[in-house]
């Protein structure tokens, strides 16, 4: 889901945006050109303890987003190139007997990091892809009987082509359902594309990014973010727009619990990265498009007659009523 127009991760009526995650902003923006507000939801997730999945068409800029993000934070990266031929084991790693000990030595795969770039993730079997849930859920790896704890902090960045692609395997619901927040980044505008150009011209600019925070500073944030504030109302707000996805006439299947602790999370992280310690409804209803868009299921008559996720969530946040937030008040 594209992050545009109305959906614009601004805020204009409050503190000023947190220093540290405006650096990594402008930092990542030396590569991508435009697309502050995908970088955002980006930290979002990972100030959330969450994941992000990128879908889009091929030679956007997904890959080294991922990339930037991962350089400018100072954490270990590693990329995997899902293929129809990868197996479980070469995501999570193998257990190898060593003759010399006589026993067996965990082998970690590249999952083993706090940034993991799952390239093109639709385009290998469920079986493999299934491989990341227990990861992605617990931040615990478990091979031949044994659970090994992943680094921290610890995010999976996923890509896909859109499902029309050919030789592509749809994401099946759990899997998607772990994915904090979907987005788009979308073809850049003519400037954004010519400014693209220039700064690759004689180089890439990623070669030059240099770390602008580290991780110490980044798990100390993740904590702060949990003291944000969410008055009742608004929780209760989250939780009537999910329960109107289940009721919906044009949904299958609506938006979970899960779906709803997302958005609470996600919000929180949002509201810190604008320099609040409080959350408004302003926060909520941006960042329903990306949270819930991925976890609902049309009817098949809908999608017939074309009706869209979106055009479903636009009704929803039209018919549940927004509360009037009482901003700095505290319980």
């Amino acid at each position: 889901m594209k992050v545009t127009g109305e959906q614009q991760l601004v805020d204009t009526n409050y503190d000023q945006p947190h220093a540290g995650m405006q650096q990594v902003v402008a930092s990542v923006e030396k590569v991508i050109v435009g697309k502050s507000d995908a970088v955002r939801l980006c930290l979002v997730a990972l100030l959330s303890g969450g994941h992000v999945l990128l879908e889009d068409v091929p030679g956007v800029g997904k890959t080294m987003l991922v990339r930037s993000l991962a350089k400018s934070l100072g954490c270990s990266f590693k990329r995997i190139q899902f293929t129809p031929d990868l197996l479980p084991s070469d995501v999570t790693g193998v257990s190898i007997y060593n003759q010399k000990t006589q026993e067996f030595e965990f082998r970690p795969g590249p999952i083993m990091a706090n940034v993991v770039l799952a390239d093109e993730i639709n385009r290998t079997s469920p079986k493999t892809q299934s491989a990341l849930l227990e990861a992605m859920e617990e931040g615990n790896l478990t091979v031949d009987g044994v659970t090994y704890v992943l680094p921290k902090p610890f995010m999976v960045m996923a890509t896909q082509n859109p499902i029309e692609y050919e030789g592509t395997f749809p994401l099946p619901e759990a899997q998607l359902d772990r994915f904090l927040i979907k987005i788009s980044l979308g073809y850049p505008d003519m400037k954004d594309e010519i400014d693209i150009l220039s700064r690759q011209e004689k180089g890439h600019p990623i070669e030059n990014l240099q770390q602008v925070i580290d991780l110490e500073t980044l798990q100390e944030l993740q904590k702060d973010v949990r003291k944000v504030y969410v008055e009742q109302s608004l929780r209760e707000y989250m939780v009537k727009v999910a329960t109107a996805t289940r009721e919906h006439r044009d949904v299958y299947l609506g938006v979970s619990p899960r779906g709803s602790l997302a958005l609470l999370k996600a919000s929180m992280s949002l509201a810190f990265i604008l320099g609040r310690d409080y959350v408004v409804p302003d926060d909520i209803k941006q960042l329903i498009p990306v949270t819930f868009g991925h976890r609902i299921i049309l009817k098949g008559e809908a999608r017939l007659s074309g009706t869209s996720v979106e055009h479903v969530l636009r009704e929803v946040m039209r018919n549940v009523p927004v509360p009037i937030s009482r901003d700095r008040e505290r319980q």
